[in-house]
């Protein structure tokens, strides 16, 4: 398996994919926000989605197994239905676009992604909306074909609510596992899922499983909301640095 690899670039994943894995653990959110824009700085855009799609798909088959039976359910199966219908949309985008635009969207969706979430809501913490929960899994679904990034609607939709932390988390990370289910097909028939893509994120996949363990041992010894800040900058950081990379191949 290891001579189908490409060299440097798999340590480099490697790294990239430990880092976003803490961050992960750290904060329950955000291992594709970080682990895109990172490795798309030395793989193409579409190679650095398709391996994080790969990796959270690999990671959620255990995640379903230890998180049965406290996610919430209405939630979680109306954000599903809505990714339905907005995945699809999001790889066709990803493989039409051009690298250089593709890291420049990816840079903006980190910073709307931070944006929204960032919002409080004005009238304080309420039921869930179910109907608002359909809108909010397709827009997170787009999110998810086109940059892996179906996080910031989800999490930003759980900010509003009164759904308990502990079953928060649980749907985020199932729906997180839906998601990349869900954008597999179309990244098989674009023919960007290869042997060597299966090959780098068999590698990276223990260091994707340690960053999580390592990142969730921090957080119970850590203050959550300073915690929350330090990753908003790391990945306010990526996102830049992505952005910056993007416009400096247009302006070359």
């Amino acid at each position: 398996m290891l001579s189908i690899l490409p060299w440097p670039e798999t340590g480099l994943v490697c790294l990239s994919v430990l880092a976003a894995a803490f961050l992960r653990g750290l904060t329950g959110f955000g291992f594709a926000l970080a682990a895109v824009p990172a490795m798309s700085l030395f793989l193409d855009p579409a190679q650095a989605v398709t391996m994080a799609v790969l990796l959270q798909s690999m990671a959620g088959v255990r995640d379903s197994v230890t998180l049965r039976g406290t996610w919430h359910k209405p939630v979680l199966k109306r954000l599903i239905a809505g990714a339905v219908v907005g995945t699809p949309f999001g790889v066709a985008l990803l493989l039409w676009l051009d690298p250089t635009v593709t890291r420049i969207a990816i840079a903006v969706l980190i910073l709307a992604g931070l944006a929204m979430l960032m919002w409080k809501p004005a009238n304080g913490y309420g039921p869930p909306n179910l109907r608002l929960a359909v809108l909010t899994g397709g827009v997170a679904g787009f999110f998810g074909g086109f940059a892996a990034m179906p996080g910031p609607p989800a999490v930003a939709y759980f900010l509003t609510t009164d759904v308990p932390a502990k079953q928060t988390r649980a749907s985020l990370i199932i729906f997180f596992f839906s998601t990349s289910l869900l954008a597999l097909p179309g990244l098989v028939w674009g023919g960007l899922v290869t042997g060597a893509s299966v090959a780098m994120a068999l590698v990276a996949l223990p260091l994707m499983l340690f960053g999580t363990w390592a990142g969730g041992r921090m957080f119970a010894r850590t203050s959550e909301s300073g915690f929350r800040r330090l990753a908003m900058l790391v990945l306010l950081a990526t996102a830049l640095a992505s952005g910056a990379r993007g416009m400096a191949a247009l302006a070359g």
